[in-house]
């Protein structure tokens, strides 16, 4: 399958779907219309059965230099009501991102700035070509990068996170990968075949257990090791144990076979 509206590439190669952000020409920088677009695509590929594995990746030189300046030109003439209302708009791409149920990985080169940052830290995982250079600069425009902060700060932590919010330094894809925003730094001609055995990796799972342990992280992140915190974790395993894919996956294990998902 392969699918554009221009400002995206949709293509589809067995049980893995990329999307590939399609403005190189301006850095593949965000507006309106892109996060609209986003935002459509993730809600398709979240309820697409036949999709197991979603990419993230980009055309050009750089991965995604945040918002674009006509774009951010306009909104400064916009009133608060009408800026809150754009805000939610991203927030809510980014959240259905970062909620899919089912795998992501970003494939990160050239520059990641602000939104972009933000982009690739709502993804599971996120690898870096060696020429990656990074920066969350809102702060240098008298801006914050609110909605994109949970998403940076659950990659990377709060402390570290006080650093690159309020420096706006740029950094490169090592010290990415030092605290935390990338997994891997790969050779900039190794970033698609790093991408592509992670994807082998990830259909090696169960579809519905990877979209469990998605969910299992949320909830047990940044709680503290309580009873309650136990017996949520003990629901929860108990529930899946049942599954029919549990089942299965354990069936293959002990009769030393491929399980129904496996390639």
């Amino acid at each position: 399958m392969a699918m554009s509206d221009d400002l995206l590439l949709l293509t589809q190669h067995g049980e893995t779907a990329t999307i590939t952000l399609n403005r190189p020409e301006i850095h593949n920088a965000f507006n309106g219309a892109l996060i609209a677009a986003l935002t459509r695509e993730l809600k398709l590929l979240a309820d697409d059965d036949d999709v197991r594995v979603v990419v993230l990746a980009s055309r050009g030189k750089s991965f995604c230099a945040g918002a674009d300046l006509n774009y951010m030109r306009g909104m400064a003439g916009y009133s608060e009501a009408e800026n809150f209302a754009d805000a939610e708009a991203l927030a809510e791409m980014l959240h259905l991102l970062h909620a899919l149920p089912k795998p992501t990985i970003a494939l990160v080169q050239g520059a990641a700035i602000a939104g972009g940052v933000g982009l690739m830290s709502a993804c599971d995982i996120a690898i870096a070509a060696e020429n990656a250079t990074f920066s969350i600069a809102e702060v240098r425009l008298g801006l914050i990068p609110s909605v994109i902060s949970p998403f940076v700060i659950n990659a990377i932590g709060a402390r570290r996170a006080s650093r690159y919010f309020l420096t706006g330094e740029r950094f490169d894809a090592a010290e990415a990968e030092r605290i935390g925003l990338v997994h891997d730094v790969v050779p900039d001609e190794a970033l698609q075949v790093r991408g592509d055995a992670l994807v082998k990796q990830l259909l090696q799972g169960g579809p519905q257990a990877q979209a469990e342990i998605k969910s299992l992280i949320d909830a047990v992140r940044d709680r503290p090791i309580e009873r309650g915190l136990a017996a949520e974790t003990a629901r929860r395993i108990a529930r899946v144990r049942v599954s029919t894919e549990a089942r299965e996956g354990m069936s293959a294990f002990l009769e030393k076979r491929k399980s129904s998902w496996q390639t």
